[in-house]
């Protein structure tokens, strides 16, 4: 394991250098700056890289299951739908930063990371957002096919049909093309429905448990206030008790 560390760190550093020029260069692309057909070919040219690291990380997993659930950004970010999709890449530096404790490290607190493991695992948002956007891909790429159609403006179509918007600039006009818009809105008003439901579920949740943390706290306070009353009353008692005896022993 200490041989392959070097190795690691190595492998980890040129997978964070080729993460942010994909996204710099995705952004360049949608921003018009620089020339496009040079943009474009190294957003493929990466997205080969990342597709043919991705299947060997999945090959050489030990277990593939917990893989795929990890990795479900990965899996996004070669889709060679929209060069758009790479920035699910950044995900995997989310992952890596935990890998190495950074935060730890750098002594900042890690609240923000135990609450992002949270909300992204513990609360199933990374399931229902995997299967909401590979509905929105798969719909997107039938309706490129059979509508004859651009897969951006495809990609288009599909998100404003799943999230219910329909501007209607782009609509099916075959018997498939209008089945698929059909599974579609059936499943973008379900999975999306569940997608919102579950954000919001999360921020009440841990809303409620900060009042919660927040009272309990209170609670102790004022317990340890009760106490100290308490404990101050007792001293005065005794003191007043020992003045007592001391004037009656005057008097006598």
């Amino acid at each position: 394991m200490a041989k392959r560390k070097p190795q690691l760190i190595a492998y980890h550093v040129g997978v964070t250098l080729l993460t942010m020029i994909s996204v710099g260069t995705v952004l360049l692309l949608l921003m018009g700056v620089g020339k496009a057909t040079i943009e474009i070919a190294i957003i493929n040219g990466l997205l080969v890289v990342f597709a043919v690291d991705y299947v060997a990380r999945l090959v050489l997993a030990k277990n593939r299951k917990i893989f795929l659930i990890q990795s479900a950004f990965d899996l996004l970010g070669i889709i060679p739908l929209h060069p758009v999709f790479a920035f699910f890449r950044l995900g995997r530096l989310v992952r890596l930063i935990r890998y190495h404790h950074l935060f730890w490290r750098l002594r900042l607190n890690s609240k923000w990371t135990r609450a992002y493991h949270q909300f992204i695992y513990k609360t199933g948002f990374i399931y229902l957002f995997s299967f909401s956007v590979t509905i929105i891909v798969v719909s997107a790429f039938l309706f490129s096919l059979t509508e004859k159609q651009s897969l951006a403006n495809a990609l288009w179509w599909a998100i404003t049909t799943a999230t219910t918007v329909g501007y209607g600039d782009e609509t099916p006009h075959t018997a498939i093309g209008k089945i698929i818009a059909s599974v579609l809105m059936i499943g973008g008003v379900g999975f999306i429905g569940l997608l919102t439901s579950t954000i919001s579920g999360f921020f009440t949740t841990r809303g409620q448990q900060v009042a919660a943390s927040q009272e309990k706290h209170e609670q102790a306070d004022l317990d340890q206030l009760l106490l100290k009353i308490e404990a101050l009353t007792t001293k005065v008692d005794d003191l007043q008790h020992q003045l007592d005896t001391t004037s009656r022993h005057k008097q006598r």
